[in-house]
């Protein structure tokens, strides 16, 4: 191959990559970086098939014998909260978001840290799972790995917020958002009701402070097992 030639075709290649560089960047300004999200697409896909058979999973003999002295589906659900808390692995699926004002609808998965977070929007440790008294807190990514919270600064007062876990459904009721310094652990302290907090980092394209919403519970709707 001549010189020119060899030239001409890392020409091409430099060009091409240049315009593949610039519609990566461009997606990612629109709607979300596309490789990352293809992966948490397909994570997403796998993660919903573990959630059904979570929700389908019989309880054991020792849950049974239990769930008899427990005579209120309230304190069903807390039994299995607390089960499903002390027995999930990191960054396996425990339950499902959905919140219609920014129609997002995705699989949870236990723990915040990142590598759980390319699967999908997660729990943090140290906070009780939706059933037990409490603070429940949920991270998402906004720009990566299917920004599931790419809108979360649109949810205003009064907006519904559903997580569906194995053993229950429970609805909040957005109270209130605030934009805090990445610091600030206040917002997840308990308070005398139980309540949901969700957070993400803002504004878009930055770690540099977070958007939090914060949802009272409103709601709660035992399913699966905790309706035995």
């Amino acid at each position: 191959m001549t010189a020119r030639r060899l030239l001409r075709s890392l020409s091409t290649v430099l060009i091409v990559s240049g315009a593949l560089m610039l519609l990566d960047a461009g997606l990612t300004l629109v709607w979300q970086e596309p490789v990352s999200a293809v992966y948490a697409k397909i994570r997403q896909s796998q993660l919903g098939d573990e959630l059904n058979k979570l929700a389908l999973a019989k309880p054991s003999e020792l849950d049974l014998a239990a769930l008899q002295k427990l005579a209120t589906e309230k304190r069903r659900m807390a039994f299995f909260a607390r089960r499903l808390r002390a027995d999930a692995e990191r960054g396996s699926a425990v339950g499902r978001i959905k919140i219609a004002k920014i129609d997002a609808n995705y699989v949870v998965v236990n723990g915040s840290d990142a590598a759980s977070l390319r699967k999908g929007p997660g729990i943090y440790d140290d906070v009780p799972f939706p059933g037990m008294p409490g603070t429940t807190a949920i991270a998402g990514h906004r720009t990566t790995y299917g920004a599931p919270f790419r809108k979360i600064n649109k949810v205003e007062k009064g907006d519904e917020v559903i997580v569906e876990m194995p053993y229950g459904t429970f609805t909040y009721e957005v109270e209130r958002t605030r934009i805090v310094k990445p610091t600030a652990l206040e917002v997840i302290k308990r308070v005398s009701y139980d309540r949901l907090v969700l957070s993400a980092c803002h504004p878009l394209y930055s770690a540099a402070k977070r958007f939090i919403v914060f949802a009272r519970l409103v709601a709660g709707q035992a399913r699966g097992a905790a309706t035995l």
